[in-house]
C-alpha cells in the first residue's frame, strides 16, 4: 500500500495498491520534490474514467514502469474532482503542449511545480521511454527544460487575459449573428451538434430554449426539442432504470460512454422541466420522473447527501472489468426474455443494425415516437405504452442480478447543489411534493456537514469528514440552488443564506482590478496561476454562474451593487465571444438586461397558490416572490395587505400599480 491509503477519494484509494510510490497533492509531497530536486508526475483522473482504469491496469501496476516512475520522480495523483483548480491548471498546459486533453491527465513538472510535459493516455512502454528521455534532459541540460517551463507558464497565464472591447448595448438583437453562427453547426437529424463524441451541453440548450421562446423562433424551438427527444430516446438515457451517461461516443446518442454524473442528471432534470413546462411533453416528464427515481435509489445518501457517479465499467460473468457491461444485451438474452414479445420490443428498441454496437451486443435504443411505432404495427399506443413499462421493469429485475457498476460515494458541493436545483426545478414542473422533500433534506445536509462556522463551504464529504476548502464553482452553484428552494418553498431562510454566500464570495474571491472572481479563495495556497473560468462547459463556468445570482439577488435585496456587478461582468465577455456554445450561460444572463426582465411580487393568503400556477409555466423572464405575512425581504417590503392577494409587476425595481385579479396578472404577464 501507498499513501494513497490514507486518502478517502475513491479515486485515490482505487491507486493505493499500485507499486508505484504514490503521493497525494499537499504540501509534504510539493516540499519532498524541491528538497530532493525531483521532477514532479502529475497524474490526474476521476473514479468513473474508464482510460484512466485502462493506464492504471496497463502501467501503474506494471513493476517496470513503476520502478522508473519510484527511482527519478515524484508522483503525485489527483483526483479531478476533487481539485478541479490542479485539473484546470495542467489541462490548460496539456492542450497548449498537444492541442487537446482529456482524462487520464498526465503532465511532469518541474520541482516547483512548473509544468514541462504532459498528455493523456500513455501505453507503458512509451510511458516509459517518455519518463527516460525527460530525466535524461533534467540532468544533461537543465537550462533548456527551465526556459521551456517559463514559456510555458507564460502561455498559461495568457489564458487569463481578456482583451478590453468596447461595451454593447443590451439589445437582444446582438445575439442574433451569435446564433446564426452557432446554428451551422446543428444536427438536423439526431439534434445536439453534428460531430461526435456528442455530449449534452444543458446550458445551451436551456439558453436557446429561452431564446428561441422570447424571441418567438419556431426553428430554434424545434431544433431543441429534436435534441431533447432524440436524447431522451436512448442509449444515452437508461430507459431501464433512468439517468443520463456523461457522453454518446457517436452521432445519434446511441452508445455512451456508459459513466452516470450527478452533475449531468442534475441540470438535465432542470432543463427537461423547463421544456415541459413551455410544451407539456409527457416523454419529458417521463425523463424527469425515471432520472430522479434512479438519483434517489441509486446516488441519494441516509444523511441527505447525493454520491457523485457511477462508474463506466463493471465485471462480466468471466469477472472482467468492462465498459458498459451492466447495460448491453445479447440478442438472444432479450429473445428468451421477453419471448413472443420481442418482435414487438426489437422494433421499438431497434434490436437491428441500428442498435446494434459491437460484439454481439445492443444498447437500447428508441428511433421513432411510440405514436409511429404504433401506427405501424396496428396497435393502440396506450397499449404499447403499457408493454414499454412493462419490458423495462422486465429488464431491470434481469438487469439487477448483474455486477453492478462501482459507486462513487464521495458527496461534492457544487455537485449536489446541481441536483438540489434539479429536484427544485422538477417539483415547480410537476408539482410532485417528493421533490421539494428531498431538495430541502439535501439543503439541510450540505448546511449541516460543508458549511463552517467560520463561513466558507468545504468542497468534500465522505465517512463522516469534509474536506478541501470550496471553490467558486461550489459557492456559485449552492447559491443558485438556495435561490431555487427559496422560489419553491419560499423560506426566506435560504435567500438570506444565499446572500450570505454570496458576500463570502466577492469578499474572498473577487478580483477588483479584473472585475471577476477567482477559482480558487484567497485563503487557498496559490497555485502557479490563478484561473478565473469563464468559459461555459459541460458545467457552466462558475463566472456566469455567479454573475445570474448577483442578477437576481440585486432584485430580491435591492442591491445595485450586485446588479452593477453582474452588468460589469457580462460586458467583459459578451464582446469576446468567440464560439458562442461556450458562452451560452452568459447570453442567457444577457436576456435579463436586453429584454424586459419581470419581477413579481405575490403576497396575501393565497401567494403561494398562485406562485405555484406561475412555477408550473414557462416565464423564464421573470423573477418571482411571494409571501403570506409581512416581509423584511427588501422587494418585499410594504406590500402586504391582510385578507387580500396583491400582484406586484416592477421592471428594474418600478412596479406598476398592484393589482387583485389573477386574470389581469395573466393578461399583463402574457402567461
Amino acid at each position: 500500500m501507498n499513501e494513497l491509503s490514507l486518502e478517502t477519494s475513491p479515486y485515490l484509494l482505487q491507486h493505493a495498491q499500485n507499486p508505484v510510490h504514490w503521493k497525494a497533492w499537499n504540501e509534504q509531497s510539493l516540499e519532498l520534490a524541491q528538497n530532493q530536486q525531483k521532477l514532479i508526475i502529475v497524474s490526474i483522473g476521476y473514479s468513473a474514467c474508464h482510460w484512466c482504469h485502462v493506464m492504471e491496469h496497463e502501467t501503474f501496476e506494471n513493476d517496470q514502469a513503476a520502478a522508473t516512475m519510484n527511482q527519478h520522480f515524484i508522483s503525485i495523483k489527483v483526483d479531478r474532482e476533487e481539485r478541479p483548480d490542479i485539473d484546470t491548471l495542467y489541462m490548460k498546459a496539456v492542450q497548449i503542449m498537444s492541442g487537446r486533453g482529456g482524462w487520464p491527465l498526465n503532465a511532469v513538472c518541474l520541482p516547483d511545480g512548473r509544468p514541462v510535459w504532459g498528455g493523456t493516455y500513455f501505453k507503458k512502454d512509451e510511458w516509459i521511454a517518455t519518463l527516460e528521455q525527460l530525466q535524461h534532459l533534467y540532468e544533461s541540460n537543465p537550462e533548456k527544460m527551465l526556459e521551456y517551463a517559463e514559456k510555458l507558464h507564460q502561455g498559461i497565464e495568457s489564458l487569463n487575459l481578456i482583451e478590453p472591447k468596447p461595451s454593447v448595448d443590451f439589445n437582444i438583437e446582438i445575439l442574433e449573428p451569435f446564433v446564426q453562427k452557432w446554428a451551422k453547426s446543428f444536427d438536423d437529424e439526431f439534434g445536439g451538434l453534428a460531430r461526435a463524441p456528442k455530449f449534452m451541453m444543458p446550458s445551451n440548450y436551456k439558453f436557446l430554449l429561452r431564446y428561441g421562446f422570447q424571441t418567438q423562433n419556431k426553428e430554434i424551438l424545434d431544433f431543441v426539442n429534436l435534441t431533447l427527444t432524440k436524447m431522451a430516446y436512448g442509449g444515452l438515457f437508461d430507459t431501464v432504470d433512468g439517468g443520463f451517461s456523461r457522453y454518446s461516443v457517436d452521432l445519434k446518442w446511441h452508445v455512451p460512454h456508459f459513466e452516470k454524473m450527478l452533475y449531468d442528471n442534475g441540470q438535465l432534470v432542470s432543463l427537461y422541466a423547463d421544456a415541459y413546462k413551455l410544451n407539456q411533453n409527457p416523454l419529458y416528464k417521463e425523463i424527469i420522473e425515471k432520472t430522479l427515481n434512479f438519483v434517489s435509489k441509486e446516488l441519494f445518501t441516509k444523511e441527505g447527501g447525493f454520491y457523485a457517479a457511477l462508474d463506466a465499467d463493471s465485471l462480466t460473468e468471466n469477472q472482467h472489468l468492462e465498459e458498459g457491461a451492466f447495460y448491453v444485451w445479447k440478442k438472444e438474452e432479450l429473445q428468451a426474455i421477453l419471448k413472443t414479445d420481442f418482435e414487438l420490443f426489437s422494433k421499438v428498441f431497434n434490436i437491428n443494425d441500428f442498435g446494434y454496437w459491437e460484439e454481439g451486443n445492443y444498447v437500447l435504443i428508441q428511433q421513432e415516437s411510440l405514436e409511429e411505432i404504433a401506427l405501424k404495427n396496428n396497435i393502440q399506443v396506450e397499449a404499447l405504452a403499457q408493454k414499454k413499462a412493462s419490458w423495462e421493469k422486465i429488464l431491470y429485475q434481469k438487469r439487477e442480478q448483474r455486477s453492478k457498476p462501482r459507486l462513487d460515494d464521495k458527496c461534492l458541493t457544487s455537485w449536489n447543489a446541481i441536483m438540489l436545483k434539479g429536484y427544485a426545478d422538477a417539483y415547480k414542473a410537476t408539482g410532485t411534493e417528493k421533490y421539494l422533500n428531498i431538495a430541502l433534506q439535501n439543503a439541510a445536509f450540505i448546511t449541516q456537514h460543508l458549511w463552517k462556522e467560520d463561513g466558507n463551504l468545504h468542497r468534500n464529504y465522505k465517512d463522516g469528514k469534509s474536506t478541501i476548502n470550496a471553490f467558486l464553482e461550489d459557492y456559485a452553484h449552492l447559491i443558485q440552488a438556495f435561490i431555487a428552494l427559496y422560489q419553491t418553498s419560499y423560506n426566506e431562510k435560504w435567500l438570506l443564506d444565499a446572500k450570505q454566500l454570496t458576500d463570502y464570495c466577492l469578499e474572498h474571491f473577487f478580483d477588483e482590478k479584473r472585475g471577476l472572481f477567482a477559482f480558487s479563495s484567497d485563503l487557498d495556497e496559490a497555485l502557479i496561476s490563478k484561473n478565473y473560468e469563464i468559459e461555459d462547459n459541460v458545467i457552466p463556468a462558475s463566472n456566469s454562474v455567479m454573475a445570474e445570482n448577483l442578477f437576481t439577488l440585486s432584485v430580491y435585496f435591492s442591491n445595485n451593487y450586485y446588479k452593477k456587478t453582474a452588468q460589469e461582468m457580462l460586458q467583459k465577455i459578451i464582446p469576446n465571444i468567440d464560439y458562442p456554445s461556450a458562452f451560452s450561460n452568459w447570453m442567457n444572463l444577457f436576456l435579463n438586461f436586453a429584454n424586459p426582465n419581470n419581477e413579481l411580487a405575490i403576497t396575501g393568503p393565497e401567494a403561494f397558490q398562485f406562485s405555484t400556477k406561475i412555477n408550473a409555466k414557462y416565464v423564464p423572464n421573470i423573477t418571482l416572490a411571494a409571501s403570506q405575512k409581512e416581509s423584511a425581504l427588501p422587494f418585499l417590503k410594504n406590500r402586504f395587505s391582510q385578507n387580500k392577494n396583491m400582484f406586484f409587476v416592477c421592471q428594474n425595481q418600478v412596479c406598476q400599480l398592484p393589482t387583485e385579479d389573477f386574470e389581469v396578472l395573466k393578461t399583463q404577464l402574457k402567461l
